[in-house]
């Protein structure tokens, strides 16, 4: 249903129409340019991501075979895209040890130190700027494999298959970098927590 939605606007793109163009990037530009911007965590990146999948798909218009929504297609490229646009850029700089920054876990699997609970106080206005900041911090700190996922997961709210599709993944390594993500994130949030704390705590004895 959603590929014969896309219809007129496929017909115009395969027949080369002057305002082809113009109509994919009404239809789909902000919605893939939020994607984009979720996952390559930079405005100017996404932009050019959005821009070049959209160019891609002009041109390449003949290869969409219609086996899934046209939609579903477009947004595959701009993940996609994106995610090779940050992969880029990681490289450029160290990657995160998952040694260093996860939790420790034993041999069945289970968390060797408990991790504190600090979910009740996420409301709480006096905190609320400090967890945002390390939150944007701590997705920024992902590798590329493990963003991607993530986002895709969390943020654009799709199902592990459906990732799984979108990335030509399996659905069991979807699942195990999505839940190796929350725990990186969980982990630096509550790693900022202890700070926070900390600090509130100095600054009541002084």
């Amino acid at each position: 249903m959603a590929a014969d939605r896309d219809r007129d606007l496929l017909e115009a793109l395969r027949q080369r129409e002057p305002t082809a163009a113009e109509r994919l990037v009404t239809t789909y530009g902000d919605r893939a340019y939020r994607l984009a911007t979720s996952i390559t965590g930079n405005g100017q990146d996404a932009e050019e991501v959005v821009q070049d999948a959209f160019w891609t798909a002009v041109r390449k218009i003949d290869s969409f075979g219609g086996e899934s929504a046209f939609g579903s297609w477009l947004y595959r490229s701009v993940a996609n895209a994106a995610d090779q646009k940050l992969r880029s850029r990681q490289s450029r700089r160290r990657d995160v040890s998952w040694d260093d920054v996860l939790p420790f876990f034993d041999e069945q699997g289970r968390h060797m130190a408990p991790m504190a609970d600090w979910s009740p106080r996420v409301d709480a206005p006096s905190i609320k700027t400090e967890l945002r900041m390390a939150l944007t911090a701590a997705i920024e700190e992902l590798p590329a494999a493990y963003r991607t996922v993530m986002v895709l997961r969390d943020v654009e709210g799709l199902s592990n298959p459906e990732v799984a599709e979108f990335l030509r993944l399996s659905v069991p390594v979807v699942k195990t970098r999505v839940h190796r993500a929350r725990l990186f994130l969980r982990k630096q949030l509550g790693d900022a927590m202890a700070t926070l704390d900390a600090t509130t705590a100095a600054e009541g004895r002084s």
